[in-house]
């Protein structure tokens, strides 16, 4: 059966006060037409999971400047006035992460984990109201997995079953947020037949996504 789904169709699911993730790099790879559509849909108090808060005219950092996130879980705010603003004024709670600690947990989410070892951030302001385990004689940091309601991804190629292919660098976090969440919708820039990706192009398994959304 067919995953092809309208904008709104598709965001029929999201609801007020839900957690998201959303693929992107400083808004590469990011989806901008289901950005769009949450937008015209006006959900609020969303937390949301990205690797930055991108510009306030791109991507999911255009959440910002229209106040619908509550809480962001991220690596990186600087470059998006907005989000900045929010934070200091304490509309908008901010949880800062290391990137490679970030997408640790969400794989670990998706994989059924209870959380990573990392040493990363021991001895800085990163490890307050964290457990330490020494393991080896080494410290480390336990980081808590993250998942998600549901995950908006960007992908170059997808067919009628989900099955997708992602683009260079815009690959980035898509992957690893389609294992992550309870629903996945991907909008892609060119919809196929199903069947007609070659199997071994295939970078996320139409098995793991609920709906498939055009660029157009």
């Amino acid at each position: 059966m067919s995953k092809v789904r309208t904008v709104e169709q598709a965001l029929d699911p999201l609801e007020d006060g839900m957690t998201v993730m959303f693929g992107g790099f400083l808004a590469v790879g990011c989806p901008a037409r289901l950005v769009e559509g949450i937008i015209r849909k006006g959900t609020r108090n969303l937390t949301v999971i990205v690797n930055d808060t991108a510009f306030p005219d791109r991507g999911y950092g255009r959440l910002f400047a229209t106040r619908q996130v509550r809480k962001v879980i991220c690596c990186y705010t600087g470059l998006n006035q907005d989000s900045v603003s929010q934070k200091v004024e304490g509309t908008l709670e901010v949880e800062l992460c290391p990137q490679g600690t970030l997408v640790e947990r969400i794989r670990a989410g998706g994989a059924g984990l209870g959380g990573i070892l990392t040493p990363t951030g021991v001895g800085t302001v990163v490890e307050e109201g964290k457990e330490r385990i020494t393991v080896g004689g080494r410290t480390y940091l336990l980081e808590l997995p993250l998942r998600a309601d549901i995950a908006f991804l960007r992908a170059h190629l997808a067919d009628t079953g989900g099955n997708l292919v992602y683009r260079g660098t815009a690959r980035n976090f898509n992957p690893v947020m389609a294992l992550a969440a309870d629903y996945v919708v991907a909008e892609a820039d060119h919809i196929l037949a199903a069947g007609s990706i070659d199997p071994d192009r295939v970078m996320t398994p139409g098995i793991l996504v609920d709906a498939v959304v055009g660029v157009k």
